[in-house]
């Protein structure tokens, strides 16, 4: 989910259908959440994140042209979104953070790759994104201290890493506002692959991997085919699409129903529990998340109306 650079600035609302597809993608990322704990329930997390990347890769690299961005971009995505978010958030699930939290928490990467834009760019932190951060803080703050079976410190821990390698993955992503970004997903992947394979054989050793690809059944090779087929080709293809037709200020803030959809599904489908902590904690995070996303527009309109009038 990465914003294009040099993006119009109005908010005019989408179209119908270009609206449903913004939907579909969202609820696509967000109901993920609970098809990576399917896959989880056999395949171990960093073997998990290894075929996500290789699905992703093979056969699309052959039939997708690379983009015309340098391959050190490339490399520092790849390793950056495989290595990093995907390797972190996919071992978290594995005992230490529930889906629906999950989804919620990595969606502080928006306020990571906002302060890391800040920073590349030596600006100042407006006051707005001094509440906005706290807003996120506090929300990751209660989780932390009311997790109990939900989230671990250290679920929590690996979650908040991988949102941040998630933001710096944007930014490298950044450099890059032409590119196509289902293309450039699919040829980061010939670096994501390598090193997460290595970790897998490494941390997770040759018998777990052949334990979890002799019990899977078809249900989880579905889901795993999810992961690179529906949440990455799809999910990311569809995403581009969209903010090439559209200014990211239109487009973006739907991000944020990403975990609303996480957690409903992770409520419905795996009966995680929502008690009022855990709301309370969500909307905190959601609150700095929007705050961060709409504030600028919102003040921007505030100022023009009454200069209209």
């Amino acid at each position: 989910m990465v914003a294009r650079m040099g993006a119009r600035h109005s908010t005019s609302p989408l179209p119908v259908r270009d609206f449903l597809i913004e939907l579909a993608v969202v609820a696509v990322w967000g109901t993920n959440f609970v098809v990576i704990k399917i896959a989880l329930d056999t395949i171990p997390p960093l073997f998990l994140a290894t075929l996500r990347f290789a699905f992703v890769l093979v056969p699309a690299a052959f039939f997708i042209k690379r983009p015309a961005v340098p391959w050190r971009d490339l490399a520092a995505y790849g390793l950056l979104i495989g290595a990093g978010q995907f390797a972190l958030l996919y071992m978290a699930m594995k005992g230490h953070i529930s889906p629906g939290l999950a989804s919620l928490v990595v969606q502080v990467q928006v306020a990571f790759t906002i302060g890391l834009s800040v920073l590349s760019n030596g600006e100042r932190v407006r006051p707005f994104q001094w509440v906005a951060g706290a807003m996120a803080a506090a929300g990751i703050l209660l989780i932390g201290l009311r997790g109990g079976g939900s989230a671990t410190p250290f679920g929590l821990t690996l979650v908040t890493v991988a949102a941040l390698c998630w933001a710096g993955g944007n930014m490298v992503a950044k450099r890059s506002p032409r590119a196509n970004m289902l293309a450039y997903v699919v040829w980061a992947s010939l670096f994501a692959v390598p090193p997460l394979l290595a970790l897998s054989l490494t941390v997770e050793g040759y018998a777990a991997i052949a334990q979890g690809v002799t019990h899977a059944k078809a249900p989880v090779w579905a889901a795993v085919l999810w992961q690179s087929v529906g949440n990455t080709m799809f999910g990311y293809g569809l995403w581009g699409w969209l903010l090439a037709r559209h200014p990211a200020a239109t487009v973006t803030p739907m991000a944020l129903l990403v975990p609303i959809f996480g957690m409903s599904a992770s409520a419905l489908l795996l009966a995680e529990a929502m008690p009022a902590w855990k709301l309370s904690a969500a909307g905190l995070v959601m609150g700095g998340l929007a705050l961060n996303l709409l504030w600028p527009a919102l003040s921007a309109r505030i100022i023009r109306r009454p200069l209209s009038q």
